[in-house]
């Protein structure tokens, strides 16, 4: 293991910036145009409404994920997979189940309303990696 934890720091940032570029691009494209995207696999009109609906909270998902996603990267490559694993398992028992079921019966079950339970979950899970971040950062800078 070489320990180049300022390395990995950058590389986490880079990533992040890289991959927002395309969550912002995904977002637009599911947010606005998911019909084109869900049309792909069907041509019944009510699935292609039913499949943007939910594609719509996806949507806010690919601008989140892009942290998420290499934070998981970072904490995999400095072996921090226990952490890994628990943030993973906080967001679907803590949030991403709950919300759903909630969402369902105060959202009258529309997918959108369901699909939310993604990206609340998905922000929980940033919550964590940006406070371990910090607290290795300054675990780091005391040593």
């Amino acid at each position: 293991m070489a320990l180049k934890y300022d390395r990995a720091s950058k590389a986490l940032k880079t990533g992040i910036a890289v991959s927002f570029v395309f969550g912002v691009i995904m977002f637009l494209l599911t947010f606005f145009r998911g019909d084109l995207l869900a049309g792909i696999f069907s041509n019944d009109s009510e699935a292609v409404a039913n499949a943007w609906d939910y594609l719509k909270a996806y949507a806010i998902d690919c601008l989140l994920t892009c942290f998420l996603f290499c934070f998981i990267g970072y904490y995999n490559g400095i072996q921090r997979t226990t952490f890994v694993m628990i943030q993973g398992i906080c967001g679907a028992f803590m949030v991403r189940i709950p919300v759903a079921l909630i969402m369902q019966r105060v959202g009258g079950g529309s997918l959108f309303h369901i699909g939310l339970a993604t990206p609340c979950s998905t922000v929980l899970q940033i919550i964590l990696c940006f406070a371990v971040y910090r607290r290795f950062s300054q675990n780091k800078s005391a040593a």
